[in-house]
């Protein structure tokens, strides 16, 4: 027996007779949906990396605040890399009668080595900033009120204003990057007499060429490094555009995979009704000599072949499906989206066979095991195969693709074990149900005695039709109402007013003259926090460095000084996590391992960002050592905070008390909202107050905006694959109990029951099955809700009463309407023809 070919020639005969359908169409959902998503996703991270690459203005930049050994560049030349050298440092620029702090750079020929800077006028040829010129960017141009080939003074010298910079690119890692810059030609440096013994330089070597020996450069130089040198690359950016990117790509790799679920439970219920009609034909084959293995390859094949025609299918779909979002979306600053690779594909294709094999499993096992007997005696069922082996291989089955979709760990596992409990419980809510509405028949109204007995009769398959509804609901419900509540909260977090100016090194004395500014220019009153710069000694007496750690970032942290502030009142946008604060409403009690307020070192507490504290090994209770200038203070950490980086408010890695870091010099600091129509009070404030940096984070907040945007879109075409997913679900539910509903309308028939009555019967399962499936759809989608608004948007979550009610009523309209479509000829067809099976 030639089982290739026999399996073939079946799975043309069930093709042409329709048996196919609702398992093809759920798997090209699964495989575009997640295809989709993918390839869109690959493209933006490639495109992102792209612009990073050209905003750092190089591949690899290797910053000091000391000049570098000329080893470096030695050590980049013989690896063919192309390397340029720049100096910044913040100076005094001057027109006429005004001032300005701004960010001087000096560039050698060649910068920047990726990316362009664009600037108008046009530079003539390919060079840079000429001899005796300098570029300057918008806002001086403004704050000064100078105009190309006007001249300005750096130090000692005088220089030509040749272009204003439009697009800027070699931007530091953090907040200079908004300061006001000017370029100049570093050449020229020399003769203005800025660079002084003690002045504050930042030297940058930046780095271009074959990603293969930057790779092999930057390991080189992982050893060599000093305290006071680190690299940076793409994988470095701003706090707030990072964790949006990350919430971004989590949100969308659950929203492709509740569409991949919702065809994986169509996938089990069109598989459990293959099996039922096709119980007959495998046990004809036993008959006929076939052993269990022979039965079991011959549908193997069958479903092989039926996932590599919807793999194909579905990888063109979503292929498509992605190149119109990128049409649609217009928003990321690149002239095009770099073509998407092989991986997200091959990922999409392997998810949806491991979906289809996951769910045909245990359906599979029972046609393996098919007595001869049933060709002879009917009345035998389908086999009971190892249902905990079937439901068990499709559990491993989410979990895996949970795991490798989501991104993370604890996210994947977070969501995977609530689909998974939500599963359980809803099966087994739904069977005990069903055995209750058995109970209640006897007493129950005669219009629905028969409705609860017949439901109860067949508790096992509608308890699964429950559960795949449900868990199609649920996935609608989420990608809804939910989605819509997550998205606003998310965007609430960034309202229209949000702070798009930072303000900073404001002396003790400008105080309240600063404030009286905001008060005269009718702007709200900032909040000036205190700052002081430290750096972290010691951990509980423990010595540290950069060799203490084997992580760059926790090397970079420890080698930097910190910014720490010091307050009575936890900050708004800051959320306690662990611990207490010290004017808490949760006082110690007598076993805690804080101090009470009144026992002495009591004041001496800190509280330290979740993050760093992680990164740094930092615990409650832990001894932290920082030094100020080269004085020191201990304190001991009492609570950890979690941060809102994308807050655009100031924040801070450790918050003291008073009473540790009061006696401290410090500086002040705030953020505020400046209005389009007030930006000439920004530049009046920069006048007033020659010592501050005003840095401007418009860009973030609209690179923030944008994301949210983005993903925004992205999810509504994603909505559309969990539409269909959802209909196909419907659709297979109604058709897994069909045959059995029609066997049990012509016994029925036969016995006298009339057409009437049958419709009344079957809308009332369907009511029953509609109003349970919307319930369970209801709580599923408001406890995921709850998972996704803690582990992916970190935001709050409060659902209202309009989920459970939009959930049952339309659990009942949806399944009363699909039931009513598959049933409504049932009552037309002759009653012979089905109960002798033709």
């Amino acid at each position: 027996m030639n089982l290739l070919r026999l399996s073939f020639n079946l799975l043309r005969r069930d093709w042409r007779a329709g048996e196919w359908r609702v398992l093809l169409l759920a798997l090209v959902l699964a495989v575009g949906s997640l295809a989709t998503v993918g390839l869109f996703a690959d493209r933006v991270r490639q495109a992102l990396s792209q612009q990073a690459t050209a905003l750092l203005g190089a591949d690899l930049r290797i910053t000091s605040t000391r000049p570098f050994s000329p080893d470096y560049r030695q050590m980049a030349e013989t690896r063919g890399l192309r390397v340029v050298g720049s100096r910044t440092f913040p100076s005094m620029v001057s027109s006429r009668e005004r001032v300005l702090l701004a960010e001087i750079q000096a560039v050698e020929a060649g910068y920047p080595l990726r990316g362009k800077m664009e600037v108008t006028p046009s530079p003539s040829g390919e060079g840079g900033v000429a001899r005796g010129t300098v570029w300057a960017d918008a806002r001086i141009m403004r704050q000064l009120d100078l105009r190309v080939g006007d001249e300005v003074g750096l130090g000692a010298g005088r220089f030509i204003v040749a272009a204003r910079v439009v697009k800027d690119v070699d931007q530091s890692i953090g907040f200079a990057s908004f300061a006001p810059r000017v370029l100049m030609n570093d050449a020229d440096l020399a003769a203005t007499g800025l660079l002084q013994e003690g002045s504050r330089i930042s030297y940058r070597l930046m780095v271009a060429g074959d990603a293969v020996q930057v790779r092999a450069l930057r390991a080189a130089l992982q050893g060599k490094l000093t305290g006071n040198e680190k690299l940076e690359d793409v994988t470095d950016a701003r706090p707030e555009i990072r964790t949006a990117l990350e919430r971004a790509e989590h949100f969308l790799g659950l929203a492709a995979l509740t569409a991949a679920i919702l065809a994986g439970a169509a996938m089990a219920l069109a598989a459990r009704r293959f099996v039922l009609r096709h119980l007959d034909g495998a046990a004809v084959m036993r008959c006929l000599g076939a052993q269990q293995g022979q039965v079991l390859r011959l549908f193997l094949y069958q479903f092989l072949g039926l996932g590599l025609l919807a793999v194909l299918a579905g990888g063109l779909l979503g292929y498509m499906t992605q190149a119109v979002l990128v049409e649609r979306i217009n928003a990321l600053r690149v002239a095009s989206l770099p073509q998407p690779g092989v991986l997200p594909a091959f990922k999409a294709a392997v998810s949806g066979m491991a979906l289809l094999l996951g769910f045909a499993f245990l359906p599979l096992l029972q046609l393996r095991r098919v007595s001869p007997l049933r060709v002879i005696r009917r009345e035998l069922g389908a086999p009971q195969a190892s249902v905990w082996l079937g439901y068990g291989l499709a559990a491993l089955v989410l979990a895996g693709l949970f795991l490798w979709q989501a991104g993370s760990l604890k996210l994947g596992l977070s969501v995977l074990g609530g689909l998974l409990a939500g599963l359980l419980v809803f099966g087994l809510l739904a069977r005990a149900l069903l055995q209750g509405l058995a109970r209640y028949a006897g007493v129950s109204p005669a219009r629905w005695r028969q409705v609860f007995n017949n439901l109860a009769r067949h508790g096992r398959g509608v308890a699964l039709q429950i559960v795949a509804l449900s868990l199609g609901g649920m996935a609608l419900l989420l990608l809804t109402l939910v989605r819509a509540d997550l998205l606003a909260s998310w965007q609430g977090k960034l309202p229209v007013d949000a702070p798009n100016r930072f303000m900073v090194s404001i002396q003790p004395d400008q105080r309240q003259a600063v404030l009286d500014f905001f008060a005269r220019q009718k702007l709200p009153q900032p909040q000036l926090l205190p700052m002081v710069r430290g750096r972290l000694a010691a951990i509980n007496d423990r010595v540290i460095s950069g060799d203490s750690y084997p992580e760059s970032r926790a090397r970079a942290l420890v080698e930097r000084e910190f910014n720490l502030s010091y307050s009575d009142q936890l900050p708004a946008w800051n959320e306690l996590v662990s611990g207490r604060w010290w004017r808490g409403a949760n006082p110690p009690s007598n076993s805690s391992p804080f101090p009470r307020d009144d026992a002495p070192g009591a004041r001496e507490e800190l509280s330290v960002e979740e993050g760093v504290a992680t990164t740094l090994g930092i615990h409650l209770g832990d001894k932290l050592t920082f030094d100020v200038a080269g004085s020191r203070f201990v304190g001991r950490v009492t609570s950890l905070r979690r941060v809102q980086w994308d807050s655009m408010k100031v924040n801070f890695f450790v918050i003291a008390t008073p009473a540790l870091l009061e006696d401290y010099p410090a500086s002040y600091l705030s953020s505020f909202y400046l209005p389009p129509d007030k930006l000439l009070a920004g530049d009046a404030l920069v006048r007033q107050f020659p010592n501050l940096l005003v840095i401007d984070t418009t860009a973030v907040i609209a690179e923030v905006r944008g994301i949210i945007e983005q993903i925004s879109q992205t999810i509504s075409v994603v909505f559309l694959f969990t539409l269909l997913g959802g209909g196909v679900v419907l659709y297979a539910a109604m058709l897994a109990t069909q045959d059995e509903r029609a066997r049990e309308a012509a016994i029925m028939r036969t016995l006298g029951a009339d057409s009437a009555y049958l419709r009344r019967l079957h809308r009332g399962e369907f009511i029953v099955i509609g109003a349970l499936s919307g319930l369970f759809a209801a709580a599923g989608a408001t406890l995921l809700g709850r998972l996704l608004a803690v582990h992916v948007l970190e935001i709050s979550y409060r659902p209202g009463i309009l989920i459970w009610l939009v959930g049952v009523l339309c659990g009942v309209g949806l399944v009363v309407a699909a039931g009513w479509l598959n049933t409504r000829k049932l009552a037309k067809l002759p009653p012979m023809g089905i109960l002798r099976g033709e």
